[in-house]
């Protein structure tokens, strides 16, 4: 069965606890659900991955590299995640970046993103909902096998 791979990076495993109101109350759990509703339909898999160690998040990617997509939320690493950044450069399939928050609406080091300009696209500011639309958009992007 085809899958995508769904990854979030540090402190996004303590969603739904942390800082409701910025990041709101869904759990990473919840997002997954969701997610996974969204692209059975198509009859692909997730392959969920979180962890707050930025070594541990490219082995995700290298370990996934037979996955159609993938939807990455980098949380801090969007900044700094050089390693990530070159793992996601090799990755052979579209992806997009997802943030919770309007990080443009935040503060000003976290107005730019290493990532985002290897990124099919980037979705931000629309909470968990913004998983559901970036797996949308993957599967237009992607289309049936």
């Amino acid at each position: 069965m085809p899958s995508i791979l769904l990854l979030n990076g540090p402190n996004l495993g303590i969603l739904g606890r942390r800082e409701p109101e910025i990041y709101g109350t869904a759990t990473l759990t919840d997002i997954q659900r969701a997610v996974e509703k969204e692209v059975s339909a198509r009859g692909w898999d997730v392959v969920a991955v979180q962890h707050d160690s930025e070594g541990a998040l490219v082995g995700a990617v290298h370990d996934n590299w037979d996955t159609v997509g993938a939807i990455v939320n980098p949380g801090a690493l969007m900044m700094a995640g050089w390693s990530l950044r070159d793992a996601l450069a090799a990755y052979p399939r579209p992806w997009i970046e997802v943030h919770l928050s309007n990080v443009w609406a935040r503060e000003r080091f976290r107005h730019e993103s290493v990532l985002a300009p290897l990124a099919l696209g980037l979705i931000a500011g629309l909470g968990a909902h913004g998983y559901e639309l970036a797996a949308r958009a993957l599967m237009m992007r992607i289309g049936r096998p």
